[in-house]
């Protein structure tokens, strides 16, 4: 009988053993799962400030694109206006010249001097005299207002330029 004590002895204690590894699993796995689900939510709050912190830049990174596309609208519009008034000038005083209501002269300024470097001639003339007035052929003011037309358009796209830099692109 002493082995039947002995077994059943062992068996309630192997029954224990279970019960308490039963109990000991149980309440781990409860420990866990506050573990995790503090976890959980934690990770669910950081997901939640990434994604508003995403979204502020991208609705910032918008709102700067508009402005800069705005601010190159209106610098377009402007230099555009610009250039256009003056090639009008320009065409005005191109056809003031053609029909001779205007004549195109340029002034001189400086002196030329006979026996210089500048202007050959003899020992008795010894100058010239100052420069004054020269009116051009018509052909000649037909290529200065070319030129000028030219430089009208160049001078329009580098201010343009320029102000895109400065007031867009620097911003």
């Amino acid at each position: 009988m002493s082995s039947v004590k002995w077994v059943a002895a062992f068996a309630v204690v192997l029954l224990l053993m279970a019960g308490s590894g039963a109990v000991a699993w149980r309440w781990q796995a409860n420990s866990y799962a506050a573990k995790l689900t503090s976890q959980e939510s934690t990770h669910q709050a950081d997901l939640t400030a990434i994604a508003n912190a995403g979204a502020t830049q991208s609705r910032q990174a918008l709102e700067k694109q508009q402005t800069a596309e705005q601010a190159l609208a209106y610098l377009d519009s402007k230099t555009t206006m610009e250039k256009a008034n003056a090639l009008a000038e320009n065409e005005t005083l191109r056809r003031a010249v053609a029909d001779g209501a205007r004549r195109l002269r340029l002034r001189i300024a400086g002196s030329c001097r006979a026996g210089g470097s500048n202007v050959p001639g003899t020992a008795s003339a010894a100058r010239l005299g100052n420069a004054g007035d020269i009116e051009l052929s018509a052909a000649a003011g037909r290529t200065v207002f070319d030129f000028r037309t030219g430089v009208i358009a160049d001078q329009s796209a580098l201010i343009a330029l320029q102000a895109c830099v400065r007031d867009v692109c620097s911003k």
